[in-house]
Protein backbone atom coordinates (compact mmCIF):
# COMPACT_ATOMS: atom_id res chain seq x y z
CA UNK A 1 0.00 0.00 0.00
CA UNK A 2 1.54 3.30 -1.02
CA UNK A 3 1.55 6.37 1.19
CA UNK A 4 -0.39 8.28 -1.46
CA UNK A 5 -3.27 5.86 -1.04
CA UNK A 6 -3.31 5.22 2.68
CA UNK A 7 -1.74 7.19 5.51
CA UNK A 8 0.74 5.69 7.96
CA UNK A 9 -1.48 6.47 10.95
CA UNK A 10 -4.30 4.16 9.87
CA UNK A 11 -6.44 2.88 12.75
CA UNK A 12 -4.72 5.18 15.26
CA UNK A 13 -6.87 8.32 15.02
CA UNK A 14 -10.28 7.60 16.60
CA UNK A 15 -10.63 11.25 17.59
CA UNK A 16 -11.45 12.00 13.95
CA UNK A 17 -14.59 9.90 14.13
CA UNK A 18 -17.89 11.71 14.51
CA UNK A 19 -19.67 11.83 17.89
CA UNK A 20 -21.48 8.65 18.84
CA UNK A 21 -19.07 6.31 17.06
CA UNK A 22 -17.92 4.88 20.40
CA UNK A 23 -21.38 4.01 21.72
CA UNK A 24 -21.35 0.79 23.70
CA UNK A 25 -22.96 -2.19 21.97
CA UNK A 26 -26.27 -3.55 23.26
CA UNK A 27 -25.39 -5.63 26.36
CA UNK A 28 -25.53 -9.40 25.93
CA UNK A 29 -25.48 -12.15 28.55
CA UNK A 30 -22.31 -14.23 28.39
CA UNK A 31 -23.87 -17.46 27.07
CA UNK A 32 -26.80 -15.93 25.18
CA UNK A 33 -27.26 -15.43 21.42
CA UNK A 34 -27.43 -12.03 19.82
CA UNK A 35 -30.89 -10.48 19.58
CA UNK A 36 -32.85 -11.96 16.70
CA UNK A 37 -30.41 -14.86 16.33
CA UNK A 38 -30.63 -18.46 17.47
CA UNK A 39 -28.06 -19.99 19.79
CA UNK A 40 -28.39 -23.36 18.07
CA UNK A 41 -28.47 -24.76 14.56
CA UNK A 42 -28.65 -28.26 13.09
CA UNK A 43 -25.80 -29.33 10.83
CA UNK A 44 -25.46 -32.82 9.37
CA UNK A 45 -28.14 -34.12 11.72
CA UNK A 46 -26.49 -32.75 14.88
CA UNK A 47 -27.47 -29.75 16.99
CA UNK A 48 -24.69 -27.24 17.58
CA UNK A 49 -24.47 -24.21 19.86
CA UNK A 50 -22.69 -21.08 18.62
CA UNK A 51 -22.00 -18.83 21.61
CA UNK A 52 -21.08 -15.31 20.40
CA UNK A 53 -18.61 -13.48 22.66
CA UNK A 54 -18.96 -9.77 23.20
CA UNK A 55 -15.54 -8.10 23.30
CA UNK A 56 -13.78 -4.80 23.63
CA UNK A 57 -12.76 -3.09 20.41
CA UNK A 58 -9.73 -4.49 18.63
CA UNK A 59 -7.05 -2.11 17.35
CA UNK A 60 -3.96 -2.10 15.18
CA UNK A 61 -1.07 -3.86 16.88
CA UNK A 62 -3.19 -5.87 19.31
CA UNK A 63 -1.80 -9.24 20.35
CA UNK A 64 -4.71 -10.92 18.57
CA UNK A 65 -4.14 -14.55 19.51
CA UNK A 66 -3.66 -13.85 23.22
CA UNK A 67 -6.64 -11.51 23.31
CA UNK A 68 -8.90 -14.01 21.53
CA UNK A 69 -7.68 -16.83 23.77
CA UNK A 70 -8.56 -14.86 26.90
CA UNK A 71 -12.15 -14.35 25.75
CA UNK A 72 -12.53 -17.98 24.66
CA UNK A 73 -11.15 -19.41 27.92
CA UNK A 74 -13.49 -17.22 29.98
CA UNK A 75 -16.49 -18.35 27.93
CA UNK A 76 -15.53 -22.03 28.12
CA UNK A 77 -15.30 -21.81 31.92
CA UNK A 78 -18.74 -20.19 32.12
CA UNK A 79 -20.25 -22.82 29.81
CA UNK A 80 -18.71 -25.65 31.83
CA UNK A 81 -20.28 -24.19 34.98
CA UNK A 82 -23.73 -23.97 33.36
CA UNK A 83 -26.18 -26.86 33.72
CA UNK A 84 -27.47 -26.00 30.24
CA UNK A 85 -24.18 -27.09 28.66
CA UNK A 86 -23.17 -30.09 30.72
CA UNK A 87 -20.59 -32.16 28.85
CA UNK A 88 -20.27 -29.57 26.06
CA UNK A 89 -16.50 -29.96 25.79
CA UNK A 90 -16.23 -33.74 26.01
CA UNK A 91 -16.42 -33.90 22.20
CA UNK A 92 -14.58 -31.89 19.52
CA UNK A 93 -15.45 -28.18 19.55
CA UNK A 94 -14.30 -25.12 17.61
CA UNK A 95 -13.51 -21.43 17.78
CA UNK A 96 -14.74 -19.13 14.99
CA UNK A 97 -13.25 -15.64 14.65
CA UNK A 98 -14.45 -12.80 12.45
CA UNK A 99 -11.92 -11.80 9.81
CA UNK A 100 -12.59 -8.15 10.70
CA UNK A 101 -10.67 -8.26 13.98
CA UNK A 102 -7.82 -10.14 12.31
CA UNK A 103 -7.50 -7.49 9.60
CA UNK A 104 -7.78 -4.67 12.13
CA UNK A 105 -5.09 -6.08 14.42
CA UNK A 106 -2.81 -6.59 11.40
CA UNK A 107 -3.16 -2.95 10.38
CA UNK A 108 -5.10 -3.78 7.23
CA UNK A 109 -8.09 -1.62 8.11
CA UNK A 110 -8.08 2.12 7.31
CA UNK A 111 -10.26 5.06 8.21
CA UNK A 112 -11.92 6.49 5.12
CA UNK A 113 -10.21 9.85 5.60
CA UNK A 114 -6.83 8.10 5.33
CA UNK A 115 -7.57 6.74 1.86
CA UNK A 116 -7.20 9.03 -1.14
CA UNK A 117 -9.24 7.41 -3.96
CA UNK A 118 -7.86 7.83 -7.48
CA UNK A 119 -10.04 8.92 -10.38
CA UNK A 120 -10.07 5.30 -11.57
CA UNK A 121 -11.42 4.15 -8.20
CA UNK A 122 -14.15 6.77 -8.24
CA UNK A 123 -15.28 5.86 -11.78
CA UNK A 124 -15.12 2.08 -11.35
CA UNK A 125 -16.95 2.09 -7.99
CA UNK A 126 -20.01 3.67 -9.63
CA UNK A 127 -20.57 0.50 -11.66
CA UNK A 128 -20.66 -1.83 -8.64
CA UNK A 129 -24.06 -2.95 -7.44
CA UNK A 130 -24.70 -2.01 -3.82
CA UNK A 131 -26.82 -4.07 -1.40
CA UNK A 132 -28.31 -3.27 2.03
CA UNK A 133 -25.95 -5.85 3.57
CA UNK A 134 -22.59 -4.48 2.51
CA UNK A 135 -20.94 -1.97 0.25
CA UNK A 136 -18.32 -4.30 -1.24
CA UNK A 137 -16.33 -2.45 -3.90
CA UNK A 138 -19.14 0.03 -4.44
CA UNK A 139 -17.27 2.88 -2.80
CA UNK A 140 -14.20 4.81 -3.95
CA UNK A 141 -12.38 3.78 -0.75
CA UNK A 142 -12.83 0.04 -1.18
CA UNK A 143 -12.17 0.22 -4.91
CA UNK A 144 -8.92 2.06 -4.20
CA UNK A 145 -7.89 -0.74 -1.83
CA UNK A 146 -8.71 -3.28 -4.53
CA UNK A 147 -6.62 -1.40 -7.09
CA UNK A 148 -3.65 -1.17 -4.73
CA UNK A 149 -3.97 -4.83 -3.79
CA UNK A 150 -4.46 -6.35 -7.25
CA UNK A 151 -3.24 -3.57 -9.59
CA UNK A 152 -5.28 -1.35 -11.91
CA UNK A 153 -4.72 -3.51 -15.05
CA UNK A 154 -6.12 -6.59 -13.32
CA UNK A 155 -9.11 -4.67 -11.93
CA UNK A 156 -9.87 -3.28 -15.39
CA UNK A 157 -9.60 -6.78 -16.85
CA UNK A 158 -11.92 -8.06 -14.11
CA UNK A 159 -14.42 -5.29 -14.88
CA UNK A 160 -14.41 -6.32 -18.55
CA UNK A 161 -14.89 -9.96 -17.56
CA UNK A 162 -17.84 -8.95 -15.41
CA UNK A 163 -19.53 -7.20 -18.35
CA UNK A 164 -19.05 -10.29 -20.53
CA UNK A 165 -20.27 -12.54 -17.74
CA UNK A 166 -23.46 -10.57 -17.27
CA UNK A 167 -24.09 -10.70 -21.02
CA UNK A 168 -24.00 -14.50 -20.97
CA UNK A 169 -25.83 -14.87 -17.66
CA UNK A 170 -22.78 -15.77 -15.53
CA UNK A 171 -21.98 -14.08 -12.22
CA UNK A 172 -18.77 -13.81 -10.22
CA UNK A 173 -16.32 -13.37 -13.10
CA UNK A 174 -15.08 -10.07 -11.69
CA UNK A 175 -13.76 -11.66 -8.49
CA UNK A 176 -12.44 -14.72 -10.30
CA UNK A 177 -10.28 -12.54 -12.54
CA UNK A 178 -9.36 -9.97 -9.87
CA UNK A 179 -8.12 -12.60 -7.42
CA UNK A 180 -6.15 -11.38 -4.37
CA UNK A 181 -9.27 -12.07 -2.25
CA UNK A 182 -10.67 -8.69 -3.28
CA UNK A 183 -14.12 -10.19 -2.62
CA UNK A 184 -13.24 -9.94 1.09
CA UNK A 185 -12.59 -6.19 0.98
CA UNK A 186 -15.17 -4.41 3.12
CA UNK A 187 -16.27 -0.80 3.24
CA UNK A 188 -17.94 1.39 5.87
CA UNK A 189 -21.55 0.59 6.75
CA UNK A 190 -23.55 2.79 9.14
CA UNK A 191 -25.02 -0.16 11.06
CA UNK A 192 -21.62 -1.70 11.92
CA UNK A 193 -19.74 -1.33 15.18
CA UNK A 194 -16.94 1.21 15.35
CA UNK A 195 -14.46 1.31 13.63
CA UNK A 196 -16.08 -0.69 10.79
CA UNK A 197 -18.67 2.07 10.30
CA UNK A 198 -15.97 4.57 9.29
CA UNK A 199 -13.31 2.38 7.71
CA UNK A 200 -12.46 0.14 4.79
CA UNK A 201 -10.34 -2.97 5.11
CA UNK A 202 -8.35 -5.52 3.19
CA UNK A 203 -8.67 -9.25 3.91
CA UNK A 204 -6.33 -10.54 6.62
CA UNK A 205 -2.84 -11.78 5.79
CA UNK A 206 -2.04 -15.49 6.21
CA UNK A 207 -5.44 -16.38 7.74
CA UNK A 208 -4.59 -20.11 7.88
CA UNK A 209 -1.54 -19.29 10.00
CA UNK A 210 -3.66 -17.02 12.21
CA UNK A 211 -6.20 -19.81 12.73
CA UNK A 212 -3.41 -22.19 13.73
CA UNK A 213 -1.92 -19.64 16.15
CA UNK A 214 -5.33 -19.04 17.75
CA UNK A 215 -5.76 -22.79 18.23
CA UNK A 216 -2.36 -23.05 19.92
CA UNK A 217 -2.95 -20.01 22.14
CA UNK A 218 -6.37 -21.22 23.31
CA UNK A 219 -5.09 -24.72 24.07
CA UNK A 220 -2.22 -23.27 26.09
CA UNK A 221 -4.63 -21.42 28.42
CA UNK A 222 -7.32 -24.09 28.83
CA UNK A 223 -7.57 -26.87 31.41
CA UNK A 224 -6.56 -30.29 30.12
CA UNK A 225 -10.05 -31.55 29.17
CA UNK A 226 -11.27 -28.74 26.86
CA UNK A 227 -7.72 -28.23 25.59
CA UNK A 228 -7.57 -31.84 24.46
CA UNK A 229 -10.94 -31.74 22.66
CA UNK A 230 -10.48 -28.36 20.98
CA UNK A 231 -10.57 -29.27 17.28
CA UNK A 232 -9.26 -25.98 15.93
CA UNK A 233 -10.12 -22.45 14.86
CA UNK A 234 -11.55 -20.77 11.77
CA UNK A 235 -11.27 -17.21 10.45
CA UNK A 236 -14.66 -16.43 8.91
CA UNK A 237 -16.04 -13.69 6.68
CA UNK A 238 -19.71 -13.82 7.65
CA UNK A 239 -22.67 -11.58 6.96
CA UNK A 240 -26.39 -11.93 6.34
CA UNK A 241 -25.80 -12.64 2.64
CA UNK A 242 -23.16 -15.35 2.84
CA UNK A 243 -20.16 -16.95 4.49
CA UNK A 244 -16.57 -17.52 3.40
CA UNK A 245 -13.92 -19.40 5.36
CA UNK A 246 -10.70 -17.43 4.90
CA UNK A 247 -8.54 -19.21 7.47
CA UNK A 248 -8.88 -22.81 8.55
CA UNK A 249 -7.14 -25.07 11.08
CA UNK A 250 -9.65 -27.71 12.15
CA UNK A 251 -10.73 -31.33 11.76
CA UNK A 252 -13.64 -30.40 9.46
CA UNK A 253 -14.08 -29.10 5.93
CA UNK A 254 -14.66 -25.36 5.42
CA UNK A 255 -18.15 -26.07 4.05
CA UNK A 256 -19.17 -27.37 7.48
CA UNK A 257 -18.50 -23.94 9.01
CA UNK A 258 -20.40 -22.16 6.27
CA UNK A 259 -23.41 -24.30 7.25
CA UNK A 260 -22.74 -23.79 10.95
CA UNK A 261 -22.87 -20.02 10.39
CA UNK A 262 -25.58 -19.94 7.72
CA UNK A 263 -27.73 -17.56 9.81
CA UNK A 264 -24.75 -15.35 10.76
CA UNK A 265 -24.84 -15.62 14.58
CA UNK A 266 -22.19 -12.87 14.77
CA UNK A 267 -24.93 -10.43 13.75
CA UNK A 268 -24.91 -7.71 11.10
CA UNK A 269 -24.82 -4.57 13.24
CA UNK A 270 -23.27 -3.18 16.41
CA UNK A 271 -23.33 -6.37 18.48
CA UNK A 272 -19.52 -6.36 18.83
CA UNK A 273 -19.37 -10.16 19.03
CA UNK A 274 -16.51 -11.17 16.68
CA UNK A 275 -15.68 -14.50 18.37
CA UNK A 276 -17.82 -17.61 18.83
CA UNK A 277 -17.35 -20.85 20.73
CA UNK A 278 -19.09 -23.71 18.91
CA UNK A 279 -19.89 -27.14 20.39
CA UNK A 280 -22.29 -30.03 19.93
CA UNK A 281 -25.40 -30.34 22.06
CA UNK A 282 -26.59 -33.70 23.42
CA UNK A 283 -29.64 -35.30 21.87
Amino acid sequence: MTESAVGDDAMTSPEKASPGEHEAPPPKAALAPNDGKSLTVEVEGTRWARVPIQTELFARGDALTEKVAGYVVDTVKKAEASVDFTGAFLEPWHVVVSEKIVAISQGRSYFTWEINPSRSARVLSRWVQRTPHGIGLGSPWTMELAIKEAGLPRILLAAGASIVGKAVGRRGWFYTVAGHRVNAIDGPTPYSAYPSNVSAKLPPKDPDRVAAEITTAVRAQLPDGPARTLAGAVVMDSNDLGRDVLGHHTDRAPLFFCELFRDNPFGQGRQQTPIAVCFRLPG
